[in-house]
């Protein structure tokens, strides 16, 4: 007869087995308490995970082994590693998740005590109606905050629509001339400026239409406006002022953003890209900006909802 083997630990298996899931159902219906922990620990693997993923979007990659199914297999790696990691190395997270889950699952309804004299039942304090990670802290309640959250909402969404509105046009065009999407330019012009908010000005005040944040260089010959900008060193944040170049309107910032990816070799694997993700990638590996986050900032945006309703709107 043989011999039926025990199943290995989830924290123990390939995260692509498809029995995980179902196992994790039947430990929380067998024993609740051990399938509490052991979907905290799972959790705590997805934040682990995303962090890896982040740097690893954040490191520049080329070559022969910068392929489609290079990339699905370091994904692959990573999380099995953040799930090795949650059990041999944890970093307090599961613990905590798991003790907000064992109050949510046992529906015991907490009292406090009556205050002495008063004569009066203790009350009860019924538990939450969502369940929310313990690693949530909560704020004090602001006079007046429900009320004004929504009015800023909506500003800032009209803000954007009205940034796409100026620009779009202009991504247009410059999208005839050096085959990347529109929509790709109008986020990049989004994260440059802080959708038209971080706006380059002069010192008395006025626009110099840069929403590309282009450096004036040796070669600039014209208008430029010198303001504090941030810079990446080894890194690490750091705020020099730097000259940046000035132009008369959006669409001759726009020319110019065109003519310098057009103009310069290292651009060459930007120009002509219609994936979001490879043409934020190409302009950090050409060295378009020193934020190590830069092109995952930036396929966000290209990716998100933000741009998608501010584009079906203009």
């Amino acid at each position: 007869m043989p011999v039926m083997k025990a199943p290995l630990p989830a924290t123990q298996r390939l995260v692509l087995d498809p029995a995980v899931a179902g196992d994790l159902r039947n430990r929380l219906r067998i024993d609740p308490q051990a399938g509490v922990r052991q979907a905290a620990r799972q959790f705590e693997g997805m934040l682990l995970h995303q962090i890896l993923k982040s740097m690893r979007d954040a490191t520049p990659a080329s070559g022969l082994l910068d392929t489609e199914q290079s990339r699905f297999f370091a994904a692959i790696g990573d999380q099995q590693m953040a799930q090795e990691l949650a059990s041999q190395s944890p970093l307090g997270f599961a613990s905590l998740i798991e003790r907000q889950l064992a109050r949510q699952q046992s529906g015991v309804v907490a009292t406090l005590p009556a205050a002495p004299g008063a004569g009066l039942p203790a009350q009860p304090v019924l538990p939450a109606r969502r369940a929310l990670p313990a690693v949530v802290t909560a704020l004090p309640a602001v006079p007046g905050a429900a009320a004004a959250q929504p009015e800023a909402t909506a500003d800032r969404a009209r803000r954007r629509r009205d940034f796409v509105d100026r620009v779009w046009p202009h991504a247009v065009e410059a999208a005839a001339t050096t085959g990347i999407p529109a929509q790709f330019l109008v986020a990049q012009s989004a994260l440059e400026s802080g959708w038209g908010k971080r706006e380059l000005r002069a010192a008395d005040g006025s626009p110099s239409f840069n929403v590309f944040g282009i450096k004036a260089g040796r070669g600039w010959v014209g208008p430029t406006v010198e303001v504090p900008t941030t810079e990446f060193v080894d890194g690490v944040p750091q705020t020099v002022r730097a000259r940046f170049r000035a132009y008369a309107s959006y669409a001759e910032a726009f020319r110019d953003y065109a003519q310098l990816l057009g103009s310069h070799p290292r651009y060459a694997s930007v120009v002509g890209q219609q994936d979001g993700v490879q043409f934020a990638r190409s302009l950090q590996r050409a060295g378009y900006a020193t934020d190590p986050m830069y092109a995952d900032k930036l396929a966000r945006i290209i990716g998100g909802d933000t741009l998608r309703q501010a584009l079906s709107v203009a």
